[in-house]
């Protein structure tokens, strides 16, 4: 009897330290990853991904885009309107659902 309940507290014991090791593991593995400096890889990946974010917000739009591209997405914008009848195709479009009124429902 004491040596089942020995048996049941160790193995309650030994989950819960297993539980917290993982836990320490995971969370100390991924503040060693953010202290160690990235790899060249990464480093260039990262540093072309910002590049390419400066410059779209100065170009307002697509970077590197020349008027063949405009011209070709000014005639896209033009084929969509006339298909679904007009609007604007910029942005996205704002739906209005009205409340249903139950209490006025015939019966």
């Amino acid at each position: 009897m004491i040596l089942n309940q020995i048996l049941r507290l160790s193995s309650i014991f030994r989950s819960a330290v297993s539980t917290q090791l993982r836990r320490n593991i995971g969370l100390s593995a991924i503040v060693f990853n953010k202290a160690k400096e990235l790899d060249p890889v990464q480093k260039l990946f990262l540093d072309k991904i910002r590049e390419y974010n400066t410059k779209s917000k100065q170009a307002g739009g697509p970077v590197d885009a020349g008027p063949e591209f405009q011209k070709e997405m000014n005639e896209s914008l033009a084929r969509l309107q006339r298909a679904y009848g007009g609007g604007d195709l910029t942005k996205f479009p704002e739906f209005k659902f009205e409340e249903p009124n139950f209490e006025d429902a015939p019966k």
